[in-house]
């Protein structure tokens, strides 16, 4: 790793804390503990394997998402994998960081200093959006910690982005969370999740009733955090930022230096990454291989989970040389 992309923070082993009262929904199957590092405290869902031995992988979300966001998907692949799903600092159950660091750099540096203390690389890395920018700068300067990577519609530098994505651009501007949180200050969480659902889904409909009530349910827990607008404001900022960078910095560039084999999945429907990335992703993602799924939107873990759990299955027991599926015969 060069110490110049992402300088070293002091790792400490994983220390096992207790998960405070009032943590999100855990469905059933899933586990959650917290791992503590110098200035750094993460939040872990998983689901582990169907037998010892599983490979591991590690799930990262978007922004403004959780652990839990992989809750559909995960338990598709508990067979073949050993499943973990990280709260970003600032996100889900995971407190923010001491060093207030939301950069895109910052997000891939906590998944590489978790990784480390826990010994767990080479993983199965999947991200979604925010999460798949901070996987691809995981898997390009780490690439001993990455055995396969999944990214379903990253957060790649777009020179024109859609009008929809747009409100993520302004929230990274100073003041704007402020005056948001204001401006909003009498919406029911109801009315925030809906919101969002039609920002993220292709077709909000295919979120059921269940996820619709859980989903309510978070947003008010998250909404009495008082670190909850800074978290999204600097995260925003950070994805801002990392869009302009150039040179070996440049998320473009690192996609071009990922080693690991690739899955790109891109939605026909998504608001915030417009669909004709998916060819230029492909491009700079080396031997990478293309799910594109017309009528999804930005979270096609979320709505259409059998479908990209089966693409995952493939590149995975492809990368594993067939040892998963034989071990599971």
């Amino acid at each position: 790793m060069s110490s110049t992309e992402l300088p070293e923070t002091p790792t400490a082993a994983a220390t096992p804390v207790t998960v405070p009262p009032g943590t999100g929904r855990i469905a059933d199957g899933e586990e959650m503990r917290s791992v503590t590092l110098p200035g750094l405290t993460l939040n872990l869902r998983t689901r582990p394997g169907d037998r010892p031995g599983l490979p591991p992988a590690l799930y990262v979300h978007g922004l403004g998402g959780s652990s839990q966001n992989w809750s559909g998907l995960m338990p598709l692949l508990s067979d073949l994998v050993d499943g973990a799903a990280v709260d970003l600092p600032g996100f889900g159950d995971s407190p923010p960081p001491d060093d207030s660091d939301y950069s895109v750099t910052g997000h891939a540096r906590a998944v590489i200093r978790l990784l480390d203390a826990e010994g767990r690389g080479p993983v199965h890395l999947v991200g979604n959006s925010m999460g798949g920018a901070v996987a691809t700068r995981v898997a390009a300067v780490r690439p001993d910690l990455v055995r396969t990577l999944t990214l379903v519609s990253p957060a790649l530098p777009e020179l024109r982005p859609q009008r929809t994505a747009w409100p993520t651009v302004l929230l990274a501007v100073p003041g704007v969370a402020g005056l948001l949180a204001k401006l909003t200050r009498e919406w029911t969480a109801e009315q925030r999740v809906l919101g969002v659902l039609s920002l993220c889904y292709g077709d909000p409909r295919r979120a059921s009733e269940e996820d619709l009530r859980q989903a309510v349910e978070e947003m008010e827990r998250r909404l009495e955090l008082p670190y909850f607008w800074d978290a999204m404001a600097r995260s925003s900022r950070g994805i801002v930022d990392a869009y302009t960078l150039g040179g070996q910095h440049g998320l473009w560039r690192q996609a071009e230096r990922v080693l690991a084999p690739t899955l790109l999945v891109y939605g026909g429907r998504d608001r915030l990454v417009s669909y004709r990335m998916a060819r230029r992703a492909a491009a700079a993602f080396r031997g990478s291989r293309l799910l594109t799924l017309p009528e999804a939107g930005h979270v096609a873990m979320m709505e259409y989970p059998r479908t990209v759990a089966t693409a995952v299955r493939e590149l995975i027991t492809d990368a594993e040389g067939g040892a998963a599926a034989e071990g599971g015969s």
